[in-house]
């Protein structure tokens, strides 16, 4: 993680793109990003989505990339460790959907 952290930084001013890179703008860059991966698998059925073509493959690989690098620049801004942010939130969500309550079902721990 701090090697990809070090190498955006060092793209971003190489560009002099801080002056840009507010957490409202990355925030918003970030969801049109996400928007653009979930383009990719609007209209497919379950099955679909699990077996899409090489060059469909590389098309959201780049995606998921923009988004990494966005959440990253994001992260970064707001002083937060964002490996540290995953690890704390599946902490939480270990308490909030148990094994013995949630397992094989897909409802919100406010269901059940």
């Amino acid at each position: 993680m701090e090697t990809l952290l070090k190498n955006i930084r060092e793209f971003n001013s190489k560009r002099d793109w801080q002056q840009y890179h507010s957490p409202k703008n990355l925030a918003m860059a970030l969801s049109v990003e996400v928007a653009e991966l979930v383009e990719h698998f609007q209209w497919l059925n379950q099955a679909q989505s699990r077996s899409v073509g090489p060059a469909k493959k590389e098309e959201i690989k780049d995606e998921i990339g923009d988004i990494l690098i966005y959440l990253i620049n994001l992260a970064d801004q707001l002083d937060i460790d964002p490996v540290q942010a995953a690890l704390d939130k599946i902490e939480i969500n270990r308490k909030k959907y148990p094994v013995n309550r949630s397992k094989g079902n897909a409802l919100k721990y406010k269901e059940y």
